[in-house]
């Protein structure tokens, strides 16, 4: 998908939790992830000329500069790459690194496959999708437990959809056909006993667009993120109904039978992380510094460490969600077996690329390198 950058941010709410959520908007819960979810490209566009003084650009080898596109780099999922650098922990590692805003994760995963990039900040689950088109990439430090979705019923519809089964028939926004949100919807219906297909998806986006799409009723609901939850819910003045909600230990282990799904990460082409081992290890020391930093300070130091602008004009709003996003973070960079195998079942049910295709998990992901 395309990400867009945050308007402004809700003030937190709060709710119980039931079957038919209407949960906390930004506090009390995990509700600050945000995602750069996207399909992934079917196959490896032709190479293109890398950055100047970029390491191992198109084909492994060493240089001085490490290129990360990041997938949205004011999303708070990706927090974690753009505080690295903020801290200087890069350069205390010994790896000169630039971070490219690519506004979207499949527009990163492209520009990486393509040679423009050597390093991605984006979804584990795309290393599953690209070993099911036979070109292997490889995530080497884990950044999140939660892909941070929630499920969110349009305010026309409120009364009426009270359950996943109430979606046959009915709209369902999503950031664009084939990303995680959409996914996310063919799962749910599955896994209640309907049909993938049994509800229509729209491409909403995010950001001020999938607002808008929920607010106008444009769709009958919508996957959504952070902090697109939190403007819509200061726009509709109320809380949005939510169904089914992933941004919390209580919801993964309800929908996917797991307390982790890893989300945001580094990855990188296989060869070019053989290739480059010891710059894998300098960037996953740094992540992992990163998270130890995070579980350490409050929201409002971390805040004070980012770029001005990623805040929105609202800094104090700004310290709180991402006090709640710290509840979903990795403490360690490491992937566990539980937390993969989610993903590929998520992946085995939604997306017909991967199907029942012969996946070696094992080649997806790594943690040696954050364990060096």
């Amino acid at each position: 998908m395309t990400s867009s950058r945050p308007s402004q941010q809700a003030p937190a709410v709060t709710a119980g939790w039931t079957r038919r959520r209407v949960l906390s908007v930004a506090g009390g819960t995990a509700a600050a992830l945000a995602l750069a979810a996207c399909g992934a490209p079917s196959s490896a566009p032709p190479g293109q000329n890398a950055p100047s003084g970029a390491s191992g650009a198109a084909g492994g080898g060493s240089g001085s500069k490490v290129v990360i596109g990041v997938g949205g780099q004011t999303l708070l999922t990706y927090m974690a790459a753009t505080l690295a650098e903020q801290l200087g922990y890069y350069k205390e590692e010994g790896v000169d690194v630039e971070l490219q805003d690519l506004q979207g994760g499949s527009k990163a995963l492209t520009a990486m496959l393509g040679g423009s990039t050597q390093v991605t900040c984006g979804y584990y689950e795309h290393t599953i999708q690209m070993q099911a088109k036979n070109q292997s990439i490889k995530a080497f430090v884990d950044m999140g437990l939660s892909s941070g979705l929630a499920l969110i019923v349009a305010p026309k519809n409120e009364g009426s959809i009270k359950s996943i089964g109430d979606l046959k028939g009915k709209n369902v926004g999503v950031t664009a056909p084939g990303s995680s949100t959409d996914m996310f919807v063919k799962y749910l219906l599955s896994k209640n006993g309907f049909q993938p297909t049994d509800a229509a998806v729209s491409a909403i986006g995010a950001g001020s667009s999938a607002v808008a799409a929920v607010q106008n009723n444009q769709v009958d609901a919508a996957v959504m993120l952070e902090p697109d939850i939190s403007v819509l819910a200061k726009q509709l003045g109320k809380q949005p109904v939510i169904l089914e909600d992933v941004r919390s230990v209580e919801g993964l282990k309800e929908v996917f039978g797991t307390d982790s799904w890893p989300s945001a990460c580094l990855y990188a082409k296989t060869d070019w992380l053989q290739q480059n081992e010891d710059t894998g290890k300098k960037l996953a020391r740094a992540i992992k510094r990163t998270l130890d930093y995070i579980s350490q300070h409050s929201g409002q130091e971390i805040a004070d460490k980012m770029p001005e602008k990623f805040s929105g004009g609202d800094k104090a709003q700004y310290a709180k969600v991402i006090d709640d996003l710290k509840k979903t973070l990795s403490k360690d960079g490491k992937f566990t077996q539980d937390g993969t195998e989610a993903v590929l079942k998520t992946q085995r049910v939604a997306n017909p690329e991967v199907g029942n295709k012969d996946i070696d998990l094992s080649k997806t992901y790594t943690n040696d390198y954050v364990s060096a």
